[in-house]
């Protein structure tokens, strides 16, 4: 399948998958409060934190893997096998860990963290990584996008009230359970499972516990604050914050997207030995995830004190936490073109652990020193810095092989882009000053207009040409 097909059907389905949550989102702020809400994101964290430790570092690792050896079948069922060994060994484990923490450490949160099992339990049979591996992302997007829809319906239909939280907890774990078992159906034919010794299965574990520490550390500053916001700050101050950054994960979704595309094509194309069209489609990726990020975040600072109330009536005051979060999408998507396609590609994990963690200890850091001053604001600032420190720790290292300059240009020429839009929109909403969902869309209509129109002019002086992407 094609780069564009497999881009816009992954695109597609994690931009789904984020925004089923926000779909649902209002009517949980209006059913169970900004209260509720804190507490299920606390628990939703630790869950999250609990299946990353299943998965170890398979998101990455596996993908690369598999897409080394895609075109040998032989190799590829060993590798699949394997990978799929050490897999079921460490999330069962973690599954025992997890089922201690329930009966023993979730307190308030227990009946909601029992409900969340499935979560753990889905670890033992996720293969998206095998999927995404050998270019199967539709199979992924449609599928799963089923099983989501019957879960949101769910939501919808049951919670009442703070009582019924455990049904939300219920709803989503075993939509992804049932997920990825339907994931797993669609191996078939591709790869086969044949049992592997102990010593082939333990190969995976070190490469993959290298990655772990990058994925550890990520959740550190990704999840981890929920968890440091509500222990110091309340949990109306972590409502607040889960509400501002549902809407940046949602955006961020984007990039993920389109980099868990282009990691295994780069890998594949590096083992030709297609230097040349890497070389290519990393600037025109930069230049592209700069223009979308840019377009975000600007986009977002100019209608966030609109949307933020009529998206979160009980929680509306967010849009201040909003606005600064939103400016992370830049680094994150700067970040994630040199991680997904310069570092990883190459097995260069040393780069990937050292940013990350660099990044996770600034964020720990600014956390503990501003959250019980500034509360949730405090957060905000510790996840700025953090995700600031990982592109230019990865610039340190990398400033001499990679053309910076250049992508330093792009994400000024889309600010100056970004800025121009922001200004227009705020224009016309001074001409709008009752707040509803009609003048809000006009102002984004406004916007998208303002910011598509410059960038088809800048690309036409500049001569960008995105198609060598498909290739």
């Amino acid at each position: 399948m094609s780069t564009k097909k497999n881009a816009a059907y992954n695109v597609a389905y994690r931009v789904f998958s984020i925004l089923l949550p926000l779909v649902t989102a209002p009517y949980l702020d209006k059913t169970v409060g900004t209260a509720g809400v804190g507490l299920y994101s606390n628990e939703w964290a630790m869950s999250e934190l609990f299946c990353l430790v299943g998965m170890l570092g398979l998101a990455d690792y596996g993908v690369r893997s598999i897409a080394n050896v895609r075109d040998d079948r032989e190799q590829l069922d060993r590798t699949f096998s394997g990978i799929w060994q050490m897999q079921l060994l460490v999330a069962s484990i973690t599954l025992l860990f997890w089922l201690g923490y329930v009966f023993l450490f979730a307190g308030e949160g227990k009946t909601i963290a029992l409900h969340l099992t499935m979560m753990s339990i889905s670890c033992l049979c996720s293969f998206d990584w095998c999927l995404m591996g050998l270019d199967q992302f539709k199979s992924i997007a449609l599928r799963n996008t089923f099983v989501k829809l019957a879960a949101a319906a769910c939501v919808f239909i049951f919670i009442k009230n703070v009582d019924d939280l455990w049904i939300y907890g219920f709803a989503w774990s075993l939509a992804t359970l049932l997920g990825n078992l339907s994931c797993a159906a669609t191996l078939k034919g591709k790869v086969s499972y044949h049992r592997v010794s102990m010593k082939e299965t333990l190969k995976h574990l070190r490469p993959c516990a290298v990655l772990f520490i990058s994925v550890a550390a990520v959740s550190i500053y990704r999840k981890m604050d929920k968890v440091m916001v509500k222990n110091i700050a309340g949990k109306y101050e972590n409502g607040l914050y889960e509400s501002a950054e549902k809407i940046i994960y949602c955006l961020s979704g984007f990039i993920s997207a389109i980099g868990t595309v282009m990691m295994p094509k780069i890998t594949n194309l590096l083992k030709k030995g297609e230097t040349e069209k890497i070389a290519k489609h990393i600037d025109k990726s930069m230049n592209l995830i700069i223009c979308m990020v840019s377009a975000m975040a600007f986009g977002l600072a100019a209608v966030a004190d609109r949307f933020a109330p009529l998206f979160f009536p009980k929680s509306g005051a967010c849009y201040v936490l909003m606005i600064p979060l939103g400016f992370t999408l830049i680094m994150i998507g700067f970040a994630n073109v040199i991680r997904t396609q310069v570092v990883l590609p190459q097995k260069r994990d040393h780069i990937f652990v050292k940013s990350v963690c660099t990044g996770a200890v600034v964020n720990l850091i600014v956390n503990a020193c501003l959250i019980p001053s500034m509360k949730a604001m405090g957060a905000v600032i510790g996840t700025l810095a953090a995700e600031m420190t990982v592109p230019v720790a990865q610039y340190i290292i990398l400033r001499k092989e990679l053309p910076y300059k250049r992508f330093i240009g792009y994400v000024g020429v889309y600010a100056v882009i970004g800025g121009i839009m922001l200004a227009g929109v705020r224009a016309v909403g001074s001409l709008l000053p009752v707040n509803n969902w009609l003048n809000l869309g006009i102002m984004t209509v406004t916007g998208i207009a303002v910011y598509g129109a410059l960038c088809l002019a800048w690309w036409k002086v500049s001569k960008t040409d995105f198609r060598v992407l498909n290739t």
